[in-house]
């Protein structure tokens, strides 16, 4: 029994020799081994995760992982993102998926097109009006139809005034009494000749012309009638004159216009007018001579806005020299306007606009966006100048830029702009948005 006991304390001895033996070279083996382990092969280094940020780009963070009302996952932002408060970084596979497209801020020469309609009208500074300044009766009309073409100097009608009797025979008197007195005395040449004079001033103060002076002073008696005529070229636009009708002082017989020139009345858009000066040449087409281009320059801007349709009113002359153009007739203008040197422009859809200010995002390298606020100029085909804020040379976005806006906060990154305080309403920047783990910031 003694002998079989101590053969196991031996046995039961070696076996814990050897476990013990297996345990070292085994650690050595270990040790050895991850000496070896090239560092290629070494576990990645973990990324630090400085907050959450809302997915629809509300200024809304997480220092954990949550969702929004939408079951939207937030968006993490790692440490090795984190870019100065102005500026919007996003990952290369993100400017691909979102469709980012930039453009060159280049010169150009911006020409802008403004387009009315308007109406045709006559030109008011060619109606003239016949009327007299004696009561009289129409012995006789020889125009006698409203819209007939009269030249200058035709007879429009034969009148009879009492009035314009007397005061003919009145110089005529006067006229034969200075005639007869030739060899007077001083003091009587002098009475004759004030009453001549006085009787002639009479007879021009009434309109009556030189060439019917002289054939009176040169038949040497009274006409009983007096022959009125044309004072333009043009069409009788109206005619109140009657043959027999009695008429009296000032009363107007007839009104004509001469239609050589005419107006063209254009309504242009309030916002177009700084576009328009006077003497701009114009592009026209009527609608009644299609494939007809006619040219005019413009006279006038009227000083007034119609509220209800918040256009004004241009006056363009031209020429219408055989009386095609018809007033009220309808027509369309063109005027071409720019600026006589090139400026710097964008375009339209880089531009993002909040109502009190204008934004551009400037791509500063792959991925890297600046939001950049600027002041802008004149539209023109689908451009807009830039008076302030680029350079000529760079690159904006011109497309995706909402969307960049929605992914990267960038309303955060705008209210880094100038005093904090001048904007009540600005959203803190992407940096002011992160939690302090410390202070237990709990997500909304």
């Amino acid at each position: 029994m003694k002998r079989s006991g101590i053969w196991l304390l031996v046995t039961l001895a070696g076996i814990a020799a050897a476990a013990g033996g297996g345990y070292w070279w085994g650690l050595k083996q270990a040790s050895h081994l991850t000496v070896e382990t090239p560092a290629a092969i070494s576990a990645p280094v973990e990324r630090k995760i400085l907050y959450y940020r809302n997915p629809m780009g509300l200024p809304d963070t997480s220092p954990v992982p949550k969702q929004d009302s939408m079951g939207m996952d937030y968006t993490p932002v790692y440490a090795d993102e984190d870019v100065a408060n102005n500026q919007v970084k996003i990952s290369a596979d993100k400017v691909q998926k979102l469709g980012v497209i930039t453009e060159q801020v280049l010169s150009r020469n911006m020409i802008n097109t403004v387009r009315a309609v308007g109406q045709f009208q006559f030109n008011e500074q060619r109606l003239s009006t016949v009327t007299t300044k004696f009561e009289g009766y129409i012995e006789k009309l020889y125009v006698n139809a409203t819209g007939q073409p009269v030249k200058r100097g035709q007879p429009l009608m034969e009148v009879y005034s009492p009035e314009l009797v007397s005061a003919q025979e009145e110089f005529l008197i006067a006229w034969n009494g200075r005639q007869s007195l030739s060899n007077g005395t001083p003091e009587s040449l002098a009475g004759v000749g004030q009453l001549a004079e006085s009787a002639l001033k009479r007879l021009r103060n009434w309109d009556i012309s030189d060439a019917q002076l002289q054939r009176l002073k040169k038949d040497g008696k009274a006409t009983r009638t007096l022959t009125m005529y044309s004072p333009a070229n043009g069409v009788v636009l109206e005619k109140t004159a009657v043959q027999g009708m009695r008429f009296m002082p000032g009363e107007p017989l007839f009104k004509i216009a001469d239609m050589s020139t005419i107006w063209l009345l254009a309504d242009v858009f309030e916002q177009d007018i700084a576009l328009v000066h006077i003497g701009q040449i114009v592009n026209i087409a009527v609608n009644a001579y299609p494939g007809k281009e006619l040219k005019g320059k413009v006279d006038y801007i009227y000083p007034t806005v119609t509220p209800e349709t918040r256009t004004a009113k241009v006056r363009v002359v031209l020429a219408n020299p055989v009386g095609i153009l018809k007033p009220d007739m309808y027509a369309s203008i063109q005027l071409i306007s720019g600026h006589g040197a090139s400026v710097l422009a964008v375009p339209d859809s880089a531009v993002i606009d909040s109502g009190t200010r204008q934004v551009v995002l400037v791509q500063l390298a792959e991925g890297l966006y600046e939001p950049r606020e600027v002041k802008l100029g004149m539209r023109s085909d689908g451009y807009v100048a830039v008076a302030e804020g680029l350079s000529e040379g760079e690159h904006v976005v011109v497309r995706a830029n909402f969307l960049i806006d929605a992914e990267s906060n960038l309303k955060a990154a705008l209210g880094s702009f100038g005093d904090h305080s001048a904007h009540g309403n600005s959203l803190p920047s992407a940096t002011e948005a992160a939690p302090d783990p410390a202070t237990g910031h709990e997500g909304h």
